[in-house]
Protein backbone atom coordinates (compact mmCIF):
# COMPACT_ATOMS: atom_id res chain seq x y z
CA UNK A 1 0.00 0.00 0.00
CA UNK A 2 1.22 3.38 -0.70
CA UNK A 3 0.80 6.05 2.08
CA UNK A 4 -1.45 8.62 1.90
CA UNK A 5 -0.29 12.46 0.89
CA UNK A 6 -2.49 13.41 3.79
CA UNK A 7 -0.21 11.80 6.64
CA UNK A 8 -0.81 13.42 9.66
CA UNK A 9 -3.52 14.05 12.22
CA UNK A 10 -2.26 15.50 15.57
CA UNK A 11 -5.15 14.82 18.67
CA UNK A 12 -4.21 16.02 21.78
CA UNK A 13 -5.03 13.59 24.68
CA UNK A 14 -5.80 14.98 28.26
CA UNK A 15 -5.97 11.88 30.00
CA UNK A 16 -4.40 12.07 33.78
CA UNK A 17 -1.47 9.31 35.03
CA UNK A 18 -1.70 8.57 38.38
CA UNK A 19 2.08 9.24 40.04
CA UNK A 20 3.58 6.53 41.23
CA UNK A 21 5.54 7.05 44.73
CA UNK A 22 9.36 7.42 44.39
CA UNK A 23 11.69 4.73 46.08
CA UNK A 24 14.80 4.58 47.36
CA UNK A 25 17.28 1.44 46.75
CA UNK A 26 18.76 -0.44 44.01
CA UNK A 27 17.24 -0.43 40.68
CA UNK A 28 13.84 -2.65 40.20
CA UNK A 29 12.11 -3.19 36.41
CA UNK A 30 8.93 -4.25 35.00
CA UNK A 31 10.20 -6.23 32.05
CA UNK A 32 8.94 -5.19 28.98
CA UNK A 33 9.10 -6.90 24.55
CA UNK A 34 9.43 -4.53 22.20
CA UNK A 35 8.00 -6.64 19.37
CA UNK A 36 9.39 -5.47 15.83
CA UNK A 37 9.99 -6.81 12.22
CA UNK A 38 13.65 -7.05 12.94
CA UNK A 39 12.88 -9.09 16.00
CA UNK A 40 12.56 -8.75 19.65
CA UNK A 41 14.11 -6.33 22.29
CA UNK A 42 13.66 -6.74 25.74
CA UNK A 43 14.08 -4.15 28.47
CA UNK A 44 14.09 -3.96 32.17
CA UNK A 45 12.14 -0.57 33.53
CA UNK A 46 13.47 1.30 36.54
CA UNK A 47 10.07 1.23 37.82
CA UNK A 48 11.59 2.13 41.57
CA UNK A 49 13.75 4.86 40.89
CA UNK A 50 12.08 6.47 37.75
CA UNK A 51 8.62 5.78 39.11
CA UNK A 52 7.04 8.68 37.35
CA UNK A 53 8.91 8.02 33.97
CA UNK A 54 7.96 3.96 34.04
CA UNK A 55 3.94 4.69 34.82
CA UNK A 56 4.05 7.09 32.11
CA UNK A 57 5.28 4.73 30.01
CA UNK A 58 3.40 1.75 30.73
CA UNK A 59 0.25 3.46 30.42
CA UNK A 60 0.85 4.09 26.74
CA UNK A 61 1.68 0.40 27.18
CA UNK A 62 -1.17 -1.13 28.95
CA UNK A 63 -2.89 1.29 26.30
CA UNK A 64 -1.70 -0.32 23.24
CA UNK A 65 -0.83 3.07 21.86
CA UNK A 66 2.52 1.92 20.71
CA UNK A 67 1.10 -0.91 18.57
CA UNK A 68 2.00 -0.88 15.15
CA UNK A 69 4.25 2.43 15.50
CA UNK A 70 7.82 2.83 13.68
CA UNK A 71 10.70 4.18 14.10
CA UNK A 72 11.17 7.04 12.56
CA UNK A 73 14.40 8.49 13.50
CA UNK A 74 18.06 7.32 13.42
CA UNK A 75 21.51 8.61 13.57
CA UNK A 76 24.64 6.65 13.16
CA UNK A 77 26.74 6.27 16.77
CA UNK A 78 23.68 8.00 18.69
CA UNK A 79 20.69 6.94 19.22
CA UNK A 80 17.32 5.70 17.31
CA UNK A 81 13.49 7.21 18.30
CA UNK A 82 10.61 6.06 17.86
CA UNK A 83 7.17 6.16 20.15
CA UNK A 84 5.60 9.29 18.06
CA UNK A 85 3.82 7.80 15.21
CA UNK A 86 1.61 4.67 14.30
CA UNK A 87 0.65 2.84 10.77
CA UNK A 88 -2.01 2.58 10.12
CA UNK A 89 -1.65 0.16 6.74
CA UNK A 90 -1.85 3.28 4.52
CA UNK A 91 -0.51 6.07 6.50
CA UNK A 92 1.29 7.50 9.64
CA UNK A 93 -0.92 8.96 12.08
CA UNK A 94 0.79 11.12 15.46
CA UNK A 95 0.09 9.37 18.81
CA UNK A 96 -1.86 11.09 20.84
CA UNK A 97 -0.03 12.31 24.34
CA UNK A 98 -0.85 12.15 27.64
CA UNK A 99 0.25 14.79 30.05
CA UNK A 100 3.58 15.46 30.25
CA UNK A 101 5.69 13.46 32.81
CA UNK A 102 8.49 15.13 35.63
CA UNK A 103 12.15 14.83 34.63
CA UNK A 104 13.80 12.40 36.79
CA UNK A 105 17.47 11.96 35.65
CA UNK A 106 18.91 9.67 37.71
CA UNK A 107 20.45 7.56 35.41
CA UNK A 108 23.52 7.97 32.29
CA UNK A 109 22.52 7.85 29.29
CA UNK A 110 25.13 4.92 28.25
CA UNK A 111 24.83 2.01 25.49
CA UNK A 112 21.87 0.13 25.69
CA UNK A 113 19.69 2.18 27.64
CA UNK A 114 16.13 4.09 26.79
CA UNK A 115 15.38 7.31 27.69
CA UNK A 116 12.76 9.72 27.09
CA UNK A 117 12.53 12.17 24.49
CA UNK A 118 11.21 15.92 25.02
CA UNK A 119 10.96 19.39 24.07
CA UNK A 120 13.95 21.98 23.91
CA UNK A 121 14.11 23.71 26.39
CA UNK A 122 11.71 22.03 28.82
CA UNK A 123 12.97 19.45 31.03
CA UNK A 124 9.42 18.23 32.04
CA UNK A 125 7.97 18.01 29.10
CA UNK A 126 8.33 14.09 27.72
CA UNK A 127 5.21 11.94 27.21
CA UNK A 128 5.15 9.18 24.55
CA UNK A 129 8.43 9.12 22.71
CA UNK A 130 11.36 7.26 23.62
CA UNK A 131 15.03 6.80 21.97
CA UNK A 132 17.84 4.02 22.58
CA UNK A 133 20.96 5.32 23.32
CA UNK A 134 23.26 3.51 20.71
CA UNK A 135 26.37 4.53 22.68
CA UNK A 136 27.83 6.25 25.80
CA UNK A 137 26.17 10.01 25.38
CA UNK A 138 26.57 10.64 28.90
CA UNK A 139 28.94 13.71 28.07
CA UNK A 140 26.19 15.12 25.96
CA UNK A 141 22.67 13.79 27.48
CA UNK A 142 22.94 13.64 31.07
CA UNK A 143 23.19 17.37 31.29
CA UNK A 144 21.21 18.68 28.18
CA UNK A 145 17.82 19.96 28.88
CA UNK A 146 17.74 19.02 32.43
CA UNK A 147 19.22 15.51 31.37
CA UNK A 148 17.18 13.12 29.53
CA UNK A 149 15.46 10.31 31.97
CA UNK A 150 17.02 7.16 31.41
CA UNK A 151 14.02 4.69 32.42
CA UNK A 152 15.34 1.21 31.73
CA UNK A 153 17.81 -1.07 30.48
CA UNK A 154 18.05 -3.45 27.29
CA UNK A 155 18.58 -7.06 28.12
CA UNK A 156 19.79 -10.10 26.25
CA UNK A 157 20.44 -9.55 22.68
CA UNK A 158 18.26 -6.75 22.37
CA UNK A 159 21.04 -4.45 21.33
CA UNK A 160 21.38 -6.78 18.22
CA UNK A 161 18.26 -6.11 16.39
CA UNK A 162 18.75 -2.00 17.52
CA UNK A 163 22.20 -2.02 16.13
CA UNK A 164 20.42 -3.73 13.08
CA UNK A 165 18.39 -0.89 12.91
CA UNK A 166 20.82 1.42 13.15
CA UNK A 167 22.51 0.05 10.15
CA UNK A 168 19.65 0.50 7.78
CA UNK A 169 19.79 3.38 5.52
CA UNK A 170 18.67 6.65 6.28
CA UNK A 171 16.44 8.91 4.25
CA UNK A 172 15.08 12.49 4.89
CA UNK A 173 11.65 12.59 4.02
CA UNK A 174 10.62 15.87 5.10
CA UNK A 175 13.72 17.86 4.89
CA UNK A 176 15.21 17.29 8.21
CA UNK A 177 11.78 17.45 10.29
CA UNK A 178 10.13 15.07 12.70
CA UNK A 179 11.13 11.97 9.22
CA UNK A 180 14.55 13.89 8.54
CA UNK A 181 16.45 10.67 9.03
CA UNK A 182 14.34 7.94 9.35
CA UNK A 183 15.30 4.18 8.61
CA UNK A 184 13.79 2.15 5.39
CA UNK A 185 14.26 -1.09 4.84
CA UNK A 186 15.31 -2.75 1.45
CA UNK A 187 14.89 0.86 0.09
CA UNK A 188 18.20 2.35 -1.51
CA UNK A 189 18.93 5.83 -2.51
CA UNK A 190 18.77 4.48 -6.15
CA UNK A 191 14.81 3.85 -4.82
CA UNK A 192 14.67 7.61 -3.95
CA UNK A 193 16.23 8.76 -6.83
CA UNK A 194 13.79 6.76 -8.84
CA UNK A 195 10.67 7.95 -6.77
CA UNK A 196 9.86 4.63 -5.23
CA UNK A 197 6.63 4.93 -2.97
CA UNK A 198 7.33 3.91 0.53
CA UNK A 199 5.06 1.55 1.95
CA UNK A 200 4.84 -0.29 4.95
CA UNK A 201 7.59 -2.97 3.44
CA UNK A 202 9.86 -0.72 4.26
CA UNK A 203 9.29 1.07 7.67
CA UNK A 204 10.27 -0.06 11.12
CA UNK A 205 7.24 -1.28 12.36
CA UNK A 206 7.01 -1.93 16.13
CA UNK A 207 4.31 -4.47 15.87
CA UNK A 208 3.88 -3.83 19.81
CA UNK A 209 4.74 -3.88 23.06
CA UNK A 210 3.78 -5.73 25.81
CA UNK A 211 4.88 -6.69 29.71
CA UNK A 212 6.18 -9.96 29.80
CA UNK A 213 6.58 -9.72 33.68
CA UNK A 214 4.81 -6.92 35.71
CA UNK A 215 6.74 -7.48 39.03
CA UNK A 216 8.53 -4.95 39.60
CA UNK A 217 11.37 -6.59 41.40
CA UNK A 218 11.82 -9.13 38.05
CA UNK A 219 15.50 -7.34 38.19
CA UNK A 220 16.17 -6.17 41.41
CA UNK A 221 20.17 -7.09 40.36
CA UNK A 222 20.51 -4.07 38.08
CA UNK A 223 23.31 -1.84 38.71
CA UNK A 224 22.55 0.70 35.90
CA UNK A 225 25.37 4.04 35.66
CA UNK A 226 24.21 6.69 38.18
CA UNK A 227 23.86 10.28 36.26
CA UNK A 228 26.86 12.20 38.08
CA UNK A 229 26.78 15.22 35.20
CA UNK A 230 23.75 16.63 35.76
CA UNK A 231 25.09 19.33 38.16
CA UNK A 232 26.84 20.59 35.21
CA UNK A 233 25.71 23.27 33.26
CA UNK A 234 22.97 22.29 31.06
CA UNK A 235 24.10 23.52 27.09
CA UNK A 236 21.28 22.22 25.67
CA UNK A 237 22.77 21.12 22.73
CA UNK A 238 23.16 17.89 20.68
CA UNK A 239 26.58 18.04 19.79
CA UNK A 240 26.10 18.90 16.21
CA UNK A 241 24.26 15.20 16.32
CA UNK A 242 20.94 16.24 15.16
CA UNK A 243 21.40 16.23 11.79
CA UNK A 244 19.61 14.01 9.08
CA UNK A 245 22.07 11.26 7.94
CA UNK A 246 22.72 9.65 4.69
CA UNK A 247 20.32 8.96 1.86
CA UNK A 248 18.94 11.72 0.17
CA UNK A 249 15.86 13.47 -0.17
CA UNK A 250 12.72 12.34 -0.76
CA UNK A 251 11.11 15.44 -0.29
CA UNK A 252 9.36 14.53 -4.06
CA UNK A 253 8.16 11.30 -3.34
CA UNK A 254 4.70 13.02 -1.24
CA UNK A 255 4.11 11.51 1.58
CA UNK A 256 4.13 13.91 3.86
CA UNK A 257 2.07 16.74 5.39
CA UNK A 258 4.84 19.58 6.03
CA UNK A 259 2.08 21.28 8.44
CA UNK A 260 3.06 18.63 10.92
CA UNK A 261 6.54 20.54 10.92
CA UNK A 262 5.54 23.96 12.04
CA UNK A 263 5.64 23.07 15.21
CA UNK A 264 9.71 23.64 15.44
CA UNK A 265 10.99 20.73 17.29
CA UNK A 266 14.39 20.81 15.41
CA UNK A 267 16.77 18.91 17.72
CA UNK A 268 17.06 15.29 17.53
CA UNK A 269 15.68 13.94 20.92
CA UNK A 270 13.15 16.84 20.92
CA UNK A 271 9.79 15.00 20.31
CA UNK A 272 8.51 15.37 17.06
Amino acid sequence: MRLSAQLFKRTASAACLSVGLLMAGVASATTVQFQTVLGDIEVNLFDKTTPKTVENFLAYVKAEAYKNTIIHRSVAGFVVQGGGYSYNGTSLVAISQNQKVINEPVYSNLRGTIAMAKLGNDANSATNQWFFNLSDNSANLDTQNGGFTVFGQVSGNGMAIIDAVAALNRFNMDNGGALGSIPLRNYTATDSANKVPVTGDHLVLIENIVVLNADPDTAANLNPTKNTRITQKDDDTDNGKGGGGGGGSMGLIGLLMLGMLALGRKSLLNRK
